[in-house]
């Protein structure tokens, strides 16, 4: 009788255990480590693709199925960081936005369906050992006169660091390409989440962004130089190892030059595909992080540019397939 009451206890144990264990082996946490980026204390190769409207795009969304069919995609080309907006409503025309393309509502509170898909994301991404970079502001929109008052800015921060407590996948970007109140935002998440990995892209390409801040963020992620500087596979890399050298922590190459339009902020003459390599290769070689950055999303439907789908997808046409199937290899070319 003994000895089945001990079994009983056992399986009970096991049976408690099993959902803590699984969700702490699909909640992996990032931290930072001198110029590394680690996940769950291994040195993590972040790799990231701009994914702008992964929150408000209806095929990305449509089921957790569908979803994580186009993460594997990403992982085989490998991308392991979605780089996405919390805001999407700009009136530039780009693919999926819209009005109400955004978490936050005017006064602060946040858009419960979409705060919804966006934990929905992180989910299905730390299953797979993926990271969300999640930029809480754009630049864009805040250009268009679309933003919040300080007090509503303050209130939707804290809303939503507090939302996300439980996912240790996400790291938050305070803006894209701005560095309004960069530090009362750093303040008031690391008030709610100590331990949340906080940065921010300071402003348009080759601003590397302010003393203060960047002693003061756990990792940089600076938009580099671009096209007007001329060889920017050579330049941007040495940006990204000056700020590390000089600043002692990771640096992500989070926007670098792309191909495309010449609108916002795109070439002026048509780029090579081994531009990109170069650059990527360069900012492995010193020690660096890279997002690849596209023209997957600059377009409505219908545009050559844009996938059917609307999601950057690694095969769309053979100019990104080519950069892509060279990501994929990163292991044989980082130190």
């Amino acid at each position: 009788m003994h000895n089945y009451l001990l079994i009983a206890l056992l399986i009970l144990q096991v049976l408690i255990a099993s959902p803590e264990a699984a969700k702490a082996q699909s909640n992996p946490e990032l931290t930072v480590q001198g110029t590394q980026i680690l996940m769950d204390g291994k040195p993590f190769p972040f790799t990231g693709i701009s994914f702008f409207n992964a929150i408000f795009n209806p095929a990305f969304n449509k089921s957790s199925t569908d979803r994580k069919v186009w993460l594997s995609k990403f992982e085989k080309y490998g991308i392991n960081v979605l780089r996405v907006w919390g805001q999407w409503d700009n009136k530039l025309g780009f693919v999926d936005t819209c009005p109400t393309c955004t978490l936050y509502n005017t006064d602060g509170s946040l858009r419960q369906e979409h705060l919804t898909t966006l934990k929905n994301i992180i989910r299905d991404a730390a299953e797979q050992g993926m990271v969300i970079e999640l930029a809480l502001f754009a630049r864009v929109s805040y250009n268009d006169n679309i933003r919040l008052d300080q007090q509503s800015a303050d209130k939707a921060v804290a809303a939503l660091t507090r939302e996300l407590l439980p996912y240790r996948n996400v790291v938050l970007q305070v803006w894209n390409e701005h560095s309004d109140r960069v530090l009362d935002h750093l303040k008031t998440i690391k008030t709610h989440d100590p331990k949340r990995l906080v940065t921010n892209s300071p402003g348009y390409g080759g601003d590397l962004g302010d003393e203060k801040q960047n002693q003061t963020l756990d990792f940089l992620t600076p938009h580099s130089s671009r096209q007007w500087v001329g060889r920017h596979w050579e330049v941007a890399p040495l940006e990204i190892k000056y700020l590390q050298q000089r600043f002692k922590k990771p640096v992500v190459d989070d926007e670098p030059a792309r191909n495309g339009t010449a609108e916002f902020g795109g070439p002026a003459e048509t780029p090579s595909p081994f531009d990109q390599i170069l650059q990527i290769y360069q900012v492995w070689q010193a020690g660096g992080y890279i997002v690849y950055h596209h023209d997957m999303f600059q377009k409505g439907y219908g545009h050559p540019s844009i996938p059917p789908s609307g999601i950057p997808d690694p095969e769309h046409n053979p100019y990104h397939r080519t950069v892509f199937e060279f990501i994929a290899k990163r292991a044989r070319y980082t130190p």
